[in-house]
């Protein structure tokens, strides 16, 4: 892409299919970094499909051969030239932070489809997200040492509940990439496939997400979300609350009814 085309694109691609919405960030000629542009976009795509009770997954990916390359280097310099501490704290506040507090509160399920690299803030991106899989030539790395300063938007948080403590360390203080074998072994993603298979297979598992019971998904999602920082007693109270919700309702019945009766279901939303 020009750097014309750059200018005039959409930062981020947002496409439905049925009941699946594919995001892509749209920067390929920078490899996709998370500028402000970008941020505000991908933030408005996310809610947008969270608030559409028709879809039921989103696959997120980077155009071209990068998922995504983390800060723009060239933005983190004007700031840090521009700005006081304060004013530097309040810019991620008021900016890159709003991402994982809107993926933590959605409750659309959330495939990223990782293709190159997703390289600092790009591979926090990807932990954001429910699911994570990977094409052969993806690499991942918290590389924000490199550059001398740390995650600022969430990565600390993230990383080590994805592949643990140690795991998480061992990334974020050598600043190495893994690639996918590693990242597979690591539980980083739960699926490594050819890059030519990678949006095929990223559709194939939001089209087995989003053939569940709609209500009864995003709920099963906020269950799990909301379980990681709850006691097991609280998580039991919520999910018998849940339940007594979702077994009155008319998919719950025909859920039933579809298996008893060997018979693909068909769920309405009610």
């Amino acid at each position: 892409m020009s750097d014309a085309g750059a200018a005039t694109a959409d930062p981020v691609l947002y496409e439905q299919s049925g009941k699946v919405v594919r995001v892509t960030l749209n920067r390929p000629d920078m490899r996709n970094p998370l500028a402000g542009d970008v941020i505000e976009a991908l933030i408005a795509a996310l809610e947008r499909a969270d608030a559409d009770e028709g879809v039921s997954c989103v696959v997120l990916t980077g155009e071209g051969k990068s998922f995504c390359a983390g800060g723009n280097l060239n933005e983190i310099r004007k700031l840090s030239a521009e700005k006081t501490p304060l004013e530097i704290a309040e810019w991620y506040r008021r900016g890159i932070q709003r991402i994982p507090l809107t993926f933590e509160k959605i409750s659309v399920p959330v495939v990223a489809a990782v293709n190159g690299h997703a390289i600092g803030a790009g591979c926090d991106l990807a932990c954001m997200a429910d699911i994570r899989i990977a094409g052969e030539s993806a690499r991942f790395a918290e590389s924000f040492l490199r550059v001398g300063i740390i995650p600022g938007d969430g990565g600390a948080w993230l990383l080590p509940r994805v592949i643990g403590y140690p795991r998480a360390m061992h990334m974020l203080l050598t600043a190495e990439g893994v690639a996918p074998p590693k990242a597979l072994d690591w539980g980083l993603v739960t699926e490594m496939v050819e890059d030519e298979a990678l949006l095929t297979r990223a559709h194939e598992i939001a089209e087995a997400i989003a053939s569940q019971p709609p209500g009864a998904l995003r709920e099963a999602k906020r269950l799990m979300r909301q379980a990681q920082v709850q006691s097991l007693a609280d998580s039991l109270a919520e999910a018998a609350v849940m339940q007594g919700v979702l077994q009155q309702t008319e998919d719950h019945k025909e859920a039933v009814s579809a298996i008893l009766e060997k018979r693909k279901p068909s769920f309405e939303g009610r």
